[in-house]
């Protein structure tokens, strides 16, 4: 990229609006970042590229600005530019764009099945993915006797330390799982049957994939077990796990997996069904 053919950005940052009447209303609006996405939706099927200048001209910013947007969306991994100097989006745009889909359809085809397993059982159901070394959960129905309240839809745990991880983990292979965990992966869980290495985890992941099921018997934290299993698409990769969860001092382990394991298995199998997968 020559940046010597553009001109040296002016000092164009916008005034902070007032904290009292209407453009207090505006206050949570970030113009850069309203810009940036303005830029990235004029792209389209018609148009798959374009120069830096119509890019001025479509978004109404001037060219040093529309320059600096550029730059940092090719830095981020949002566009890419071209030999000619025309930006285009970058496969990195795709791939939100898709797994964002593909995130709303497993919720929305998860969801029936989840409330008719947490009815069944009475107890905690979880629906997550793997983000990283930890699980980010999509769904949480929860019931009130469990002692993780703070939990929510959005939080992230460490994979090592829940079930729900634990399957996710079981899925990758030996050379995934070393890129994916390092030291802090086992760090952050406070139940005394945590795990603490690298080495103890492969051992239980080798039972998990065998069973095709994962425990965690208080591990994250004192007083918590679950069960949990896999669910897979039509192309039969596992895409994430549910599990109930319960208090350690209701539910023995024996308890645990005779009596919740098999409808949750069978609901991991209806969503497993519902996304295609056999």
């Amino acid at each position: 990229m020559q940046k010597a053919s553009h001109p040296v950005p002016p000092r164009d940052e916008p005034t902070a609006p007032s904290s009292e009447g209407p453009a207090a209303k505006r206050s949570y609006h970030v113009e850069a970042l309203a810009k940036g996405l303005r830029l990235l939706g004029l792209f389209s099927e018609q148009r798959p590229a374009m120069k830096l200048t119509d890019m001025a001209a479509e978004t109404g910013v001037p060219l040093p600005t529309a320059f600096r947007m550029a730059a940092t969306l090719v830095t981020e991994g949002f566009l890419e530019q071209l030999p000619d100097g025309a930006y285009r989006p970058a496969p990195k745009v795709l791939t939100l764009g898709f797994s964002a889909l593909r995130g709303m359809d497993l919720v929305e085809l998860a969801d029936g099945p989840l409330r008719r397993l947490a009815a069944a059982t009475g107890q905690t159901v979880n629906l997550g993915t793997l983000s990283d070394d930890r699980v980010l959960y999509l769904i949480r129905l929860r019931n009130n006797d469990l002692v993780t309240a703070n939990i929510q839809v959005g939080s992230r745990l460490p994979a090592v330390s829940t079930s729900i991880g634990k399957v996710l983990l079981s899925s990758l292979s030996d050379t995934e799982l070393e890129q994916r965990l390092g030291e802090d992966s086992f760090a952050g869980a406070t139940g005394p049957n945590a795990i603490r290495s690298l080495a103890q985890l492969e051992m239980t992941l080798d039972g998990i994939r065998k069973q095709g099921w994962a425990l965690q018997d208080e591990e994250l934290a004192y007083g918590l077990r679950s069960v949990a299993a896999p669910v897979s698409d039509a192309s039969g990769t596992v895409v994430a796990a549910v599990n109930v969860a319960v208090p350690a001092m209701e539910f023995p382990v024996t308890r645990l997996v005779d009596e919740l394991r098999p409808p949750l298995m069978e609901a991991c199998g209806e969503i497993t069904r519902l996304l295609g997968g056999k």
